[in-house]
């Protein structure tokens, strides 16, 4: 047999396209537990819908026999588990994308992962979605991963949901099966605030209730899945909502041009419309609408166009065009739900990248307000979010960003959370609303500056971070260091262990959430001092690069030193001043750096000092060395000393 896309080859090209561009498309998932038979689903509705040829089909009989989990019949599977790993070990580990049309509409399915590890590639599934398929296998029931996946669908706005019991020919197909899991779901499910779901009992394998209602389930009388999928309204909200421009890029190709190109997220916008500047509150009139293809009258949510406005302001990629009447919230602070994928668990304190659509901005989560358990919905305390938990978190971000939250505009309410040294994303977040105090706390401008402190001092402030291994030297270094400053009548303070956690920091113990904390406090500290126009020594073992990184990117340009005062371990526990390697060793003594957690050095320190044959006065002379050539200009590149 001969599948084509059209069942009628007398039908013209150009007829056919005309027909698919007037149909309505809708894009939807399916997600579940291993084994519920997701892909099996996707693979009988290409089969069931035509849109698989002849090569095809004979590939996919040749891979059954080699691959396939279904004896003598085709496995329908094959047809979208594509990666080699995948069909080895019989589950989905990407996202497969597939398109197929019925009369009466298109579709863009996302196959998506049920093992739990692969939870960031569910989630990116679900964030275009407009509706899920939650298989349920009729033997298993409702698992932990059905109501992990029906969770984190509603949290990325997915509002209708069909509860597809598969395998229904396996138990006989027997209604009593049925209502038991349709029960069970909507139990749980009807708190998730979706507005449809549509229960089925579906055998993909064999086509029960797939495209054609099937005389085997005769006690039910709903429409069959195809039927449902052909039929539910789609909410086209896109174009009703607040108009929203992201810009990606300002366009300048000759001095008589200059427009912003991006695509348009929502709502709709025409010459002559006015649109605000988000960030900054300026006003003006669209004056063209510029496309590959010409000018445009209007533009409408999808497009992709470039704006010219009648007044020349400032704006650049990050800011957002919106409309007068209805603007986005534009804060530092907000609450957000993180769904969290990376192995290294996310810690507040720690700074990371945040990216929204179009911005870039570094972030910190200030709260870990709680976790979120998927299989009863409480909120748990934790310090800490764990890969694939979903929390929610308060947090900061460098700058002020422009948002709606998610709710409102699934667009413009989104993020995601970026490491800062390898680049790795490292969880997806929806936000709910800004913080009330982010709206009422803003920066004092005042007369009597850093600068004018510092000119006071006849000095220029300077952060100098020293990190290095317990006994490495760190404080004996920059004990002598601020000596020799203090004898050339400079101003300083410094900062380690013994004056910072005996009171600030009395609070936090060294696990790795507190130590993130620790220097977090210290840095932030160490800035208003600066600010002072002091000179601040800040000795502090500081194990994470991240923290450092945070560190450095708080203070003034040209403010922070970091000193690596590398010392190796077996020197460092046989000077052991205080005692603590040889309790840690002994296990007296846990999370201690170096022996059972971990010390990162830095990759490339402002001054790297090996301390081993060197006296602790001469490496604090290079040190007051390098501070001088740097306040008259004369720095060289001797860090490694």
């Amino acid at each position: 047999m001969s599948y084509a896309v059209s069942d009628n080859p007398g039908k013209g090209v150009a007829e056919y396209l005309r027909e698919q561009e007037n149909k309505s498309l809708l894009r939807f998932m399916t997600c579940g537990s291993v084994d519920d038979g997701k892909s099996t689903l996707i693979g009988r509705l290409l089969y069931d819908t035509k849109l698989i040829f002849e090569d095809q089909l004979a590939a996919l009989e040749r891979d059954s026999k080699k691959h396939g989990t279904v004896g003598e019949d085709i496995d329908f599977a094959l047809l979208v588990d594509g990666l080699e790993a995948e069909r080895e070990q019989g589950i989905t580990i990407d996202v497969a994308y597939r398109f197929f049309a019925t009369e009466r509409r298109k579709f863009i399915v996302a196959d998506t992962p049920g093992h739990e590890e692969y939870t960031r590639n569910m989630a990116t599934g679900a964030s275009t979605a407009d509706l899920a398929i939650v298989l349920v296998d009729s033997r298993q029931g409702i698992l932990r991963q059905t109501r992990r996946h029906s969770f984190i669908a509603s949290l990325l706005g997915i509002r209708h949901v069909v509860l597809a019991v598969n395998k229904i020919d396996l138990v006989g197909y027997d209604r009593v099966v049925f209502d038991r899991i349709v029960s069970e779901y909507l139990e749980f499910a009807n708190n998730l605030g979706f507005k449809t779901i549509q229960a089925i009992p579906i055998s993909a394998r064999f086509g029960d209730n797939v495209s054609h209602r099937s005389e085997k389930t005769h006690w039910y009388d709903g429409p069959s899945l195809i039927e449902h999928l052909e039929t539910i309204p789609i909410e086209n909200d896109g174009l009703d909502k607040a108009f929203r421009f992201p810009v990606q890029y300002v366009s300048r190709p000759s001095l008589d041009f200059r427009g912003f190109a991006g695509q348009v997220a929502s709502g709709s916008i025409a010459v002559g419309d006015e649109v605000v500047v988000a960030k900054s509150g300026q006003t003006s009139r669209i004056k063209e609408i510029v496309t590959h293809g010409g000018l445009l009258e209007r533009a409408v949510e999808g497009q992709a166009v470039t704006l010219i406005l009648e007044d020349q302001l400032e704006v650049s990629r990050g800011n957002m065009l919106v409309a007068p009447d209805n603007r986005p919230h534009v804060a530092d602070q907000f609450q957000a739900h993180v769904i969290w994928f990376d192995a290294d668990a996310m810690i507040p304190g720690r700074s990371y990248i945040l990216r929204t659509e179009t911005d870039t901005v570094s972030a910190t989560v200030t709260t870990l307000k709680h976790n979120v358990d998927v299989n009863s919905f409480a909120h748990i305390a934790a310090k800490a979010l764990h890969m694939n938990e979903v929390g929610v978190c308060n947090l900061s971000t460098q700058a002020s960003i422009a948002f709606d939250s998610y709710a409102t505009n699934r667009a413009t309410g989104n993020f995601v959370l970026i490491d800062r040294l390898s680049n790795r994303t490292l969880g997806a977040g929806m936000i709910d609303f800004p913080l009330r105090r982010a709206q009422n706390v803003h920066w004092q401008a005042l007369e009597v500056n850093r600068d004018a402190r510092a000119a006071l001092m006849h000095q220029r402030p300077a952060v100098i971070w020293f990190t290095g291994l317990s006994g490495s030297g760190k404080s004996t270094v920059a004990n002598n260091l601020e000596k020799l400053l203090h004898a050339k009548g400079r101003h300083t303070y410094m900062l380690d262990g013994d004056n910072v956690r005996h009171g600030l920091n009395r609070d936090l113990g060294f696990t790795e959430e507190d130590r993130v904390e620790n220097i977090r406090r210290v840095a932030e500290v160490a800035k208003l001092m600066a600010d002072a126009g002091l000179i601040v020594l800040v000795s502090f073992i500081s194990p994470f690069r991240s923290e450092r990184r945070f560190a450095r990117e708080l203070m003034n340009e040209g403010d922070f030193l970091e000193v690596y005062v590398d010392t190796p371990l077996e020197e460092c526990a046989h000077r052991d001043p205080k005692g603590l390697y040889k309790r840690a060793l002994s296990g007296e003594i846990r999370n201690f750096t170096g022996i059972d957690s971990p010390y990162e050095p830095p990759e490339n320190p402002d001054l790297h000092l090996k301390t081993v044959g060197t006296e602790p006065h001469e490496l604090a002379a290079r040190i007051e060395s390098l501070l001088e050539r740097r306040i008259h200009g004369t720095e060289s590149d001797d860090r490694d000393i």
